[in-house]
């Protein structure tokens, strides 16, 4: 087996940006340059995109599982707010469940707090703005005041 004398900063690199989607891919860790990708027909960001929905499904269908099913889907976070294919993919194999979204009104939801469900869904699919970087203040500020962040 080969030895390899790594550094603190270059397992970090590893990790952080030629892992994952990025490392399968082989274009980037942002969402949206694996998106225009995938939708400019490459096909390594197709399976990257393919790999990153498929962990959120069985992630969801997992907890589903051991909470004996689920009531609400929340799309927060960067993805969750703008990868309208994204929120797509993941729910269409959820209807074992009673996922069902409005695909009118998930194609037109970008960054806005917006039902995405239908009435009849017996699990309700939210999309939920968040505020990356004022929580990152927050948490930093409570640290250095010496409280846990919430």
């Amino acid at each position: 087996m080969e030895k390899h004398n790594y550094s603190a900063a270059d397992i970090q690199r590893i990790i952080n940006k030629e892992s994952g989607v990025a490392g399968v891919s082989e274009i980037s860790s942002d969402m949206r340059e694996i998106e225009a990708a995938d939708n400019a027909g490459v096909e390594r960001a197709q399976l990257a995109l393919a790999m990153y929905e498929q962990r959120i499904i069985k992630y969801i269908g997992a907890y589903a599982a051991e909470m004996g099913g689920v009531d609400i889907i929340v799309f927060t976070g960067g993805v969750g707010e703008n990868q309208i294919g994204v929120r797509e993919n993941v729910c269409a194999p959820l209807g074992f469940i009673g996922v069902e979204i409005n695909k009118e009104l998930n194609n037109k939801t970008r960054g806005t707090e917006t039902v995405i469900s239908t009435d009849a869904s017996k699990v309700k699919v939210v999309v939920i703005p968040t505020d990356e970087e004022l929580m990152i203040a927050r948490d930093t500020e409570a640290i250095l005041n010496g409280r846990q962040p919430e």
